[in-house]
């Protein structure tokens, strides 16, 4: 089988598109593989993957290559060919990747999102550019700031740090300003947004919405404690985690050592990770701050700004490069040992959650990026959703409590027959909510541990 038959065999895809016939929403495909990943696009097959069998005629091919070259800005050429198979004859036109994006159609921006094109924002049309050229947002400089604007004790405190992990040896007679210019955090004699949100002394007066607003809540409404933490980014991290100790608990467990251990709601690593892609990878050109809402049974950490351009939700779940959107402030926290820079921080909370005997946490795209730690999924109404009935919750409660529970337990606390309680366990069990444990009499049944 050629790659053209594999490519209908395995239907349309973020670098497939098929259409029955030429049309203006081709050029659109065209400009979306472009600022993407580039991609195939097959002309005579339907949505279904159908050879619908087209007239190539000795002027299509061309005429073609003329329609999307006059469309897009710049001018993409593109490879077009027309190829037999099973005796039908349908039009190839393959997209490489733009090296600098965006390209536009007719005004236009469009990228590509699983296997549909979506129309870029002007934010996002700035920001791929940025990237495309090897830049981000927060090594521009700032118009209005002066030198005098950065905190000197701040960038020896960076320089100390990253002399520790050793990532970066900075000498100590080196002059602050030219380390910054080295950095590339100085440019044409101006501080940069880095500069002003990693060592800046009044980050705030120059970017108000550079802040972390922190709540603990009781339901939806009630707040029982908040805090507004701004300052330099590197700072806010910690305040953050400490109002997040203050807000959470923690219990003490003897295990034998000189020390007890310390077992929180949730793994400190893990919501220190999430804390800091949070201030490290938001994106400070929208104007909301970053929110920690800490209610009884979870802990969500939102920020402004979707994934960067180039990541998509599938893409956390593997292993993937680690796309920037603030490359100065992100060299800074790699230098200091906050973060690495292969992308391993999704990987990091996940382990550390499930470790501590948790549901990893839930990654969404929800007008932002919002991370979210769970005690349990286990809510009466996550139970009543699965089907389960009163009795059957009320076990699992009891289990949340207890530990575990028995066939002889379930009879005594639901007053039910020995066959009943044998069939509903069974079942809590086949919805992935208990294990079962032990055999003969000594038969127990547990909660399973939930990776979503």
């Amino acid at each position: 089988m050629n790659d053209i038959q594999q490519m209908i065999k395995s239907g349309e895809s973020e670098k497939i598109e098929f259409k029955e016939s030429f049309d203006k929403e081709i050029i659109e495909t065209v400009g979306a593989f472009a600022n993407t990943k580039g991609g195939v696009i097959l002309i005579g097959i339907s949505d279904k993957g159908k050879i619908k069998d087209i007239q190539i005629g000795k002027d299509t091919l061309k005429g073609w290559a003329n329609q999307i070259s006059q469309s897009t800005e710049p001018s993409i050429i593109s490879e077009i060919w027309d190829e037999e198979i099973d005796k039908k004859y349908i039009g190839i036109i393959r997209i490489p990747e733009y090296p600098i994006k965006p390209v536009s159609v007719k005004g236009r921006c469009f990228r590509r999102v699983g296997n549909s094109n979506r129309i870029m924002t002007p934010q996002e049309v700035a920001q791929m550019h940025l990237h495309s050229t090897g830049g981000s947002w927060d090594v521009l400089p700032v118009r209005d700031a002066l030198l005098d604007d950065i905190d000197s004790e701040k960038i020896k405190r960076y320089i100390k740090r990253a002399s520790i992990t050793g990532r970066r040896k900075i000498g100590e007679a080196e002059a602050l300003e030219k380390v910054l210019e080295k950095l590339g955090l100085i440019k044409e004699g101006k501080p940069t947004w880095a500069v002003i949100l990693l060592f800046g002394k009044r980050p705030q007066a120059t970017l108000l919405q550079a802040k972390v607003h922190c709540g603990r809540f009781k339901g939806e409404t009630t707040i029982i404690d908040d805090r507004m933490i701004d300052g330099a980014v590197i700072e806010q991290v910690d305040e953050v985690m400490d109002f997040i100790h203050k807000n959470i608990s923690v219990k003490f467990v003897m295990t034998g050592k000189p020390a007890r251990d310390e077992i929180w709601d949730y793994p400190l690593e893990a919501l220190r990770e999430a804390v800091i892609n949070a201030v490290c990878h938001r994106d400070y050109t929208l104007s909301s701050d970053i929110q920690i809402r800490i209610y009884d049974d979870k802990l969500v950490v939102w920020s402004p700004g979707g994934l960067p351009l180039g990541i998509t939700m599938e893409n956390l779940y593997k292993p993937h490069s680690s796309v920037l959107r603030n490359k100065g402030i992100a060299g800074i926290f790699y230098d200091i040992g906050w973060i690495e820079q292969w992308g391993s921080g999704i990987d990091k909370m996940r382990k550390a959650c499930l470790g501590a005997g948790i549901p990893e946490p839930l990654f969404e795209e929800y007008q932002g990026f919002r991370v979210t730690f769970r005690k349990d999924i286990f809510t009466e109404d996550y139970l009543y959703n699965l089907g389960l009935n009163g009795r059957q919750i009320k076990a699992v409660m009891y289990v949340k409590e207890k530990g575990k529970i028995t066939n002889k337990v379930y009879q005594e606390l639901n007053t039910v027959s020995n066959k009943t309680a044998y069939l509903e366990l069974s079942e809590i069990v086949e919805k992935d909510v208990f294990v079962l444990e032990g055999g003969g009499r000594k038969v127990m049944y547990t909660l399973k541990v939930m990776k979503k």
